[in-house]
């Protein structure tokens, strides 16, 4: 509130105090859900896939915010938040429809499940993807190595689909360094897919 604000509800207070202790839990009350709405785990992503904000970002910077929905998809399951229900709903607070909501929301589940089983999700973890940094695998044949982010479709190959939620994956480094820039089955699966959703 700025300070006349404040002196109108002060005398409000003096003249009226039925009147202004209403006001007050309603203010109260209209803060309180936009804090929650702000902060919801739904909203927090939606700000992270959000395809206007991220056609503002450099090559490879949606790469940091994989990290963070798969971070924040973890937390909500923590408080006893469906992943799924949770993707669904940041996917269309962000403005994403049909085939490309779809999309979308099979990849940031895919992408929860694949930190999970590589054991990314531990403490250690989750604080380096709540900062959008890449954690340490913990279990499996590539223990050790940083969890980084892969193009589906190759980004020498489709550099258009940089940005483009549905084609970030999360996979060791080694493994992802070996990958060849092809374009195989599930590439050009992937491309047709993404053609019919309109990009």
């Amino acid at each position: 509130m700025t300070q006349a604000q404040i002196q109108i509800f002060l005398r409000l207070m003096r003249r009226h105090p039925r009147a202004a202790a209403i006001i007050f839990v309603v203010f109260a009350f209209v803060a309180g859900l936009e804090y929650y709405y702000a902060t919801s785990p739904p909203h927090r992503i939606a700000s992270l896939i959000n395809p206007a904000k991220l056609a503002t970002l450099g090559e490879r910077a949606a790469n940091p915010r994989v990290q963070k929905y798969v971070a924040i998809l973890e937390e909500a399951q923590r408080l006893g938040k469906a992943p799924a229900v949770v993707a669904s709903e940041a996917v269309a607070i962000a403005g994403l429809r049909g085939e490309l909501a779809r999309l979308t929301t099979e990849a940031m589940l895919r992408n929860h499940v694949i930190a999970e089983r590589l054991g990314c999700l531990n403490a250690a973890g989750l604080e380096e993807m709540r900062q959008g940094r890449a954690p340490t695998v913990t279990k499996g044949p590539y223990r050790g190595e940083p969890l980084s982010v892969d193009h589906i479709i190759p980004l020498s190959v489709m550099p258009e689909f940089d940005k483009v939620i549905a084609n970030l994956e999360l996979m060791p480094l080694r493994m992802n360094i070996k990958k060849k820039a092809g374009m195989g089955d599930r590439q050009q699966d992937l491309l047709k897919k993404l053609r019919a959703a309109g990009l």
